[in-house]
């Protein structure tokens, strides 16, 4: 209602009458929603005002003919009142959008928001005698947006995965902040079902938050408990008098909280989530607008709640995938690194060590050998843990633990640091697990880790039992290995003299290396044996091939030409004795036999020798100065046409001279580039060494050094060697 003309210095004549005023201004405005209030002279005395005023400003009808500020007193130090002098001094109207009031006196003060319109109200003359307040309130509006707002803000706090707790913390803080007579809590649901959690309330002291902190849910357990239990909003208007309370009052009145108002956070699936709770420090029922926000941010609390706990499940699920990579890639690698370990100890050293400190700072293993249970590997991840495992009594309790399951043959465990018994396992020790090492339906060991921190876990056990069924299968692999590698040095051993014979005026020395572990019996052989008159045998031979076949082959080449030669005086005979009994045996007709065959006697000043060569690695003859000879003197290889022809060389060796014997096992060895090391290499090897150089000994090391600095240590066949030196 405009009461002045727009156009200036304009003159508009109104009724003077006041009375006649007031019952216009009742016609217009008593039944008005907007906030109507004349206002007179300069000291704005209250002449007429309707409903809606004296209910947003407080006071009653009976009250007009005071001055404003007398009767809103709280208006004056918020500019109202000097506004007002303005607009009458100056008869400008103001009009203001969206303004703040503080309306009421201490205790009962609430914040309201308005769209205010104050115009000049002139009487005949012209002349400003009053001003016309004309307002709407805007709280509720206000409200809204702010609400609106704080929801906007959350939902995006929740799109962009904010923290849970910073998510409900700002919720609870808004809330608290467009309605201060509020307290809000947040409880969330246990994943046990059966309790309440913290979930926030920053405007609750912070022992009320700890008190209730796994409050249980059930009928008759305070709001929160009570809203879980039942699935709907429950209103306490009077916390003092409530029985749903009891054993809590004290608590209550020491928060300064009488009135509780809690709903139910419900996911889409109808799961419990939690509570949303709104305290008020007096008793209090809850208004409609109440009930409305607490459904809201309910609803608000639901989304990121279950947003949180998918992105939670999401990382759970992430967190498995990536640690069963890992475990995977463990097991894989442990595997491997195991079954490397050809040898029996060593593949089980290897499994104690690899399981420290990654599963257990302590680990053992346990085998059964000839009946007898022996503990065969340790590891530990530090000098403590070390000195632990050494202790008697828990020495003592892993043998019985150990017992236990090589008798049941199932893994036993122990979380609590207890023994089965009841008793603790030894301080220090927070828990243990013994899986069974098994394999082809019998348990022949244990392993077994423990724990000096953390206590294993159903993880860890598990990784464990794993790691040890795999282990059991290649230490039972390592253990037929070994066994096989321990038979065939056995079988050489028995087709090699045990030890060569002492010859006067002869030095003796002899090597033998087999291929790769030793795992087959090799076909290289020699043997040196006396004869008649004063006379000595010696030989060095190749059979083709390895395995049994070999071994048989090797045994009758030296068990024929020790018969043979104690009964024939001519070399060249006992190799064609040698060549008869392999030619006419059932033998595989690609089996066949380079050799030397000698014989040596005293001559005086100097060994005469005499030998014949089959098809093998030509001698070599390293004489004092330091000179080498190669005795060329050939034959064709045995086992191959029934008659041999060979010629025999004679040799003389002076004292210091050497005859220098090796199977091809030496001269075909390879360098990494596949080059062989051969006679001329074996040749300068002696030839590099300093004359005078004696001993045969001295002469096998020397060749044993030189192949193994060409061609390592490995060997993809056997290596053999008789040095025999003058003295």
């Amino acid at each position: 209602m405009s009461l002045q003309s727009d156009r200036p210095g304009a003159i508009t004549t109104y009724p003077s009458s006041t009375p006649r005023r007031g019952t216009e201004y009742e016609d217009l405005f008593d039944q008005a929603p907007v906030i109507f209030a004349a206002l007179s002279g300069p000291s704005h005395l209250l002449e007429a005002a309707n409903p809606a005023f004296f209910e947003a400003f407080g006071g009653d009808r009976g009250r007009t003919g005071a001055p404003l500020a007398d009767l809103v007193p709280e208006l004056a130090p918020q500019g109202v009142i000097d506004r007002l002098d303005a607009v009458y001094r100056t008869g400008t109207p103001y009009r203001a959008r969206g303004g703040r009031l503080v309306l009421g006196g201490p205790g009962a003060a609430r914040e309201g928001f308005f769209d205010f319109t104050y115009e000049p109200r002139r009487d005949a003359v012209g002349e400003v005698d009053g001003v016309v307040v004309i307002a709407v309130e805007t709280t509720v509006y206000h409200h809204a947006q702010l609400l609106a707002a704080e929801q906007r803000l959350l939902l995006e706090q929740i799109a962009h995965d904010a923290p849970l707790g910073d998510i409900l913390t700002g919720m609870a803080r808004a809330i608290e902040e467009l309605s201060p007579e509020l307290i809000v809590s947040v409880l969330l649901a246990d994943p046990d079902g059966l309790h309440l959690r913290h979930g926030t309330g920053p405007g609750l002291p912070d022992f009320y938050n700890e008190a209730i902190d796994g409050i249980a849910i059930g009928p008759d357990i305070g709001s929160c408990g009570t809203a879980a239990y039942l699935r709907v909003p429950v209103i306490v208007t009077d916390i003092t008098t409530d029985h749903r309370w009891d054993g809590y009052h004290d608590l209550a009145a020491r928060a300064g909280v009488a009135a509780c108002w809690s709903t139910p956070i419900l996911a889409t699936d109808d799961r419990l989530l939690g509570t949303f709770a709104m305290y008020h420090r007096a008793p209090k029922a809850p208004e409609d607008k109440d009930l409305a926000l607490s459904a809201a941010f309910a609803r608000i609390a639901a989304l990121a709640i279950e947003r949180h706990q998918a992105m939670e499940a999401r990382r759970a699920a992430q967190k498995r995938e990536k640690e069963a990579r890992e475990d995977l890639a463990f097991v894989l690698d442990a595997s491997t690194a195991i079954t490397r370990e050809l040898h029996y100890a060593d593949c089980l050293q290897c499994l104690a060590r690899l399981t420290v400190p990654t599963l257990a700072p302590l680990c053992s293993v346990h085998v059964v050998e000839d009946g007898q249970t022996r503990r065969i590997a340790v590891a530990a991840a530090s000098r403590a843990e070390e000195d632990l495992l050494a202790s008697p009594v828990l020495r003592d309790l892993i043998d019985k633990a150990v017992a236990r399951v090589l008798a049941s043959g199932t893994t036993e465990t122990d979380h609590a640091g207890t023994s089965p018994g009841g008793g603790p396992v030894l301080p220090g020790v927070t828990g243990y697990v013994c899986a069974p090492l098994a394999t082809r339906g019998r348990t022949f060991g244990a392993l077994t880790l423990l724990a000096t921190d953390d206590p294993l876990d159903g993880h860890v056990i598990a990784l464990a039992e794993e790691l040890a069924r795999r282990a059991a299968s290649s230490a039972d692999n390592a253990h037929q290995f070994s066994d096989r590698v321990q038979l065939a040095r056995d079988l050489q051993a028995g087709l090699l003299p045990p030890e060569l014979p002492r010859i006067p005026g002869a030095d003796l020395a002899a090597s033998y290396y087999p291929a790769g572990e030793g795992l087959e019996v090799g076909g290289d052989f020699y043997d040196v044996f006396p004869l008649p008159e004063d006379r000595w045998a010696f030989m060095i031979g190749d059979v083709c091939g390895r395995g049994a076949l070999a071994a048989t082959t090797t045994g009758m080449v030296r068990h024929t030409a020790r018969a043979a030669a104690r009964l024939l005086h001519d070399p060249a005979a006992v190799v064609s004795a040698i060549n008869t009994a392999l030619t006419g045996n059932a033998l595989d007709e690609d089996y066949f036999v380079s050799l030397v065959y000698g014989e040596l006697r005293h001559a005086g000043s100097h060994l005469a020798l005499e030998l014949i060569r089959a098809g093998h690695v030509p001698p070599l003859v390293r004489r004092t100065d330091g000179t080498v000879e190669q005795l060329v003197q050939s034959g064709l290889l045995l086992g191959i046409a029934p008659d041999f022809d060979g010629a025999v060389c004679r040799l003389d060796l002076s004292p210091g001279d050497s005859l220098v014997l090796v199977t091809d096992g030496i001269t075909e060895a390879r360098s990494a580039a596949g080059e062989f090391f051969d006679e001329h290499r074996l040749a300068e090897a002696l030839l590099a060494l300093p004359a005078p150089f004696s001993g045969a000994t001295a002469l096998i090391e020397a060749i044993h050094t030189a192949v193994t600095a060409f061609a390592g240590r490995s060997t993809p066949d056997d290596q053999a060697a008789l040095v025999l030196t003058a003295t």
